[in-house]
């Protein structure tokens, strides 16, 4: 782990030659797009069975690799049913879950910038991100055996130094303080906008609102059934996210869906709070599971609303059928979010401005399954059970699937994440 001096200037959240595109606009532009695709084709390179994060930067990169590709989405590109919405997700690098993550997050991050530099639009703003916890805790010592194994350079703040800096934040002096410089947010609607904007450029086919009844292995390929057609493609790749354990019940007892909280608070004062002045955060507290995390206040204008500080709690939930979710919330939901804002910002008054749900499917041990899927290797690859912190990879897992889709093997480091590990 490379160790910055406490005075290290941290990054600002600006790109000086990009755009940020205001969402209604992005997603008016991009739906234009969707609509005016003629009628799709019966026959196909590769299907694509669901179009959120991981299906839209799959088309993609097969689109670029020249692939006839078809992109099957049963709701709006974006919609809000699933796993990748928000607003904004955090994207780092000392990965205190696993280090082999790290390499994959090494190719995430190069793809981002790609990303960028296609279409104009920033997608990363680098905030950086403040680690707070006892040095036992997992968030601690995982990203410690991470920024060790990789080179990750993370700078040190002593208790007062966090206190002048960083003074929305009441901590106890046992805790650790780090700041991870390189790390900050996406935007996800916006990168799965633009990402399905691209593979369009490059050629893909990607229809919205057409739910894929069943799909079937043939002698060459896969037959896909849909609400409208019937289509036939050499290779499936099966990103459906929540609902990954219906199209395939091989994996269903492998992957738990539960819901999830996100909250945005409307504090009594903003003062230090703003996209230049304030890091992404995140923090483990010893009586509750996972950690808490949150973000600077963003503009509604620019990055859509809702308006306030986003914050949640990152921890195991109440597990869900994905076609009856309760997305209304009540008192219990806010539990969390009060604990966190009374104990480590107690001299922060606020009202609670929105609460909207979200989705985790989770494999038993919260790692990926990225893989071809057994029993069908020839035909078919599957990319689920992100467990609540899969979006910053998905422009890498883009390139995994359409390496399995392609030749049927990748050169990534994914025999972590292979489905077979769970028997």
């Amino acid at each position: 782990m490379k160790f910055l001096h406490s005075n290290t200037v941290f990054p600002t959240a600006s790109h000086q030659a990009l755009l940020c595109t205001d969402p209604g606009t992005l997603q008016a532009r991009v739906s234009a797009r969707l609509a005016a695709q003629p009628s799709p084709a019966t026959t196909w390179d590769a299907i694509v069975l669901g179009v959120g994060s991981m299906g839209a930067a799959t088309c993609l990169e097969l689109a670029r690799r020249g692939l006839r590709v078809l992109g099957l989405e049963q709701f709006d590109i974006p919609h809000v049913h699933g796993e990748h919405g928000g607003q904004s997700r955090i994207i780092r690098k000392a990965y205190y879950e696993h280090p082999d993550y790290v390499p994959l997050l090494e190719t995430a991050y190069s793809n981002w910038q790609r990303l960028e530099q296609e279409t104009g639009e920033q997608v990363y703003f680098p905030t950086g991100l403040l680690y707070f916890a006892a040095s036992s805790h997992p968030l601690i010592s995982g990203l410690r055996l991470s920024a060790d194994a990789y080179g990750v350079p993370i700078g040190v703040l002593t208790s007062a130094e966090q206190k002048t800096r960083y003074p929305h934040f009441q901590l106890p002096d046992p805790f650790e303080r780090l700041i991870e410089p390189a790390a900050g947010f996406l935007t996800p609607e916006r990168c799965i906008l633009l990402q399905a904007e691209r593979a369009i450029d490059l050629g893909a086919c990607i229809r919205s609102r057409e739910c894929v009844r069943s799909w079937s292995p043939m002698r060459e390929g896969v037959e896909v059934v849909t609400d409208k057609a019937r289509y036939h493609a050499a290779r499936l790749v099966i990103t459906a996210g929540p609902w990954a354990g219906r199209q395939v019940p091989a994996l269903s007892r492998r992957l738990r869906v539960t819901r999830q909280i996100l909250a945005w608070v409307a504090p009594d004062r903003e003062t230090g709070m703003g996209l230049s002045e304030f890091p992404c955060w995140t923090l483990g507290d010893a009586a509750w599971p996972g950690i808490f995390y949150g973000f600077p206040m963003l503009e509604s204008q620019r990055f859509g609303g809702p308006r306030g500080l986003k914050l949640a709690h990152h921890a195991p939930a109440t597990e869900v059928d994905p076609d009856h979710v309760q997305r209304q919330t009540d008192p219990a939901d806010e539990a969390p979010i009060r604990y966190f804002l009374d104990q480590y910002m107690p001299g922060l008054r606020y009202q609670i401005e929105a609460l909207h749900t979200c989705l985790y499917t989770n494999t038993p041990d919260e790692h990926f399954i990225l893989d071809r899927l057994p029993g069908y290797e020839q035909q078919v690859c599957v990319a689920a059970g992100f467990s609540g912190h899969g979006f910053k990879f998905c422009s890498a897992v883009g390139e995994v699937m359409a390496d399995f889709a392609e030749k049927g093997s990748t050169d990534h480091p994914v025999e972590f994440l292979r489905a077979g590990r769970f028997g």
